[in-house]
């Protein structure tokens, strides 16, 4: 286990030996005697912690509403830096998901979310519970990945796909680091610009410009961290300016980009999420699904085939 400082405290950080059975999972498993106020970050995954430990995080939201224990977010929880967490003696193990993948696996859409933290018990009853208590009773955190990845991967084979449009749209979005025009997106797939707003929203739990915008600065957000300046991460991350970074900055952490470069919340992510990148948001090319045409990421893609299929075009 890694350590991280945050403050006078010391997070324990691990990783998993190998990768997620499910494309678009990612985890970490954190023990942090003394969970200083933490300002949480925006991020383009639904984030799910699943804790197990003697204390218990506390999510604290500003009209004054709490969370404790176990829970699910959906992307871009904590705009305008509203959401703050805390707590002592808490073990967890966090868990990103794609939000392409999040809809199966929870067994309920993200957009039910409405960007508010959920108590995983409202979503998974008694197996949140069930969870808890194997977590608890390991000692290994190899062991808890592994516990943890086989319930995922179960959920997710019993889940309801998103639309293969939608998950193209999602996949173009992140591998342009929120480059991207909604407008083309749809075109691209075959759709009206309404069609793909009400479909994304829906399956994915945001509107495809806010994808867009949320994949951009959370890019954005870990250059500054890396210690880039304002003004170079403003010129190649695909905003007007840097007047215009730093608005985008201050909607999503209620914070300027010089106090977000220290932002521990950001800063873990490079012992937590070693890989951390486009492939970490995914789902796999080949569960895209049937879409017409040759499109300019190399992917060939064929409507009205049964099974669907993208396959990359030689």
């Amino acid at each position: 286990m890694r350590t991280f400082g945050h403050g006078a405290g010391v997070w324990g950080v691990e990783c998993p030996q190998r990768s997620s059975q499910v494309t678009g999972v990612t985890m970490a498993g954190f023990h942090v005697p003394d969970l200083e106020t933490l300002r949480i970050v925006p991020h383009p995954t639904v984030t799910l912690l699943l804790e197990f430990g003697a204390g218990s995080p506390v999510l604290d939201s500003p009209a004054g509403g709490q969370q404790r224990g176990s829970i699910v977010a959906g992307p871009g929880l904590g705009s305008g830096g509203a959401v703050r967490a805390r707590g002592e003696n808490v073990e967890c193990v966090q868990v990103r998901l794609s939000p392409v993948i999040a809809r199966a696996i929870l067994g309920a859409s993200p957009a039910d979310l409405d960007g508010a933290v959920v108590s995983l018990g409202d979503l998974w009853g008694r197996e949140a519970s069930r969870i808890r208590e194997q977590l608890g009773d390991v000692s290994s955190w190899q062991d808890r990945f592994v516990l943890t990845d086989a319930l995922l991967a179960r959920r997710h084979e019993a889940g309801p796909p998103v639309d293969p449009e939608v998950a193209w749209a999602w996949h173009r979005i992140v591998v342009s680091r929120g480059v991207t025009r909604v407008d083309e997106l749809a075109a691209e797939v075959g759709w009206s610009r309404k069609r793909l707003w009400s479909r994304f929203r829906s399956q994915l739990g945001l509107p495809p410009k806010r994808a867009v915008k949320l994949v951009r600065f959370d890019h954005a957000a870990h250059r500054l961290v890396a210690g880039e300046g304002a003004a170079q991460v403003a010129a190649e991350t695909g905003y007007a300016d840097q007047s215009h970074l730093h608005r985008d900055v201050m909607a999503f952490t209620g914070a300027t980009p010089a106090t977000v470069a220290g932002e521990p919340f950001l800063a873990v992510d490079d012992i937590a999420w070693p890989s951390r990148g486009t492939t970490a948001m995914l789902a796999s090319p080949g569960t895209y699904g049937s879409v017409t045409g040759r499109r300019r990421d190399g992917y060939r893609c064929e409507r009205r085939r049964p099974s669907g299929s993208c396959n990359r075009a030689s």
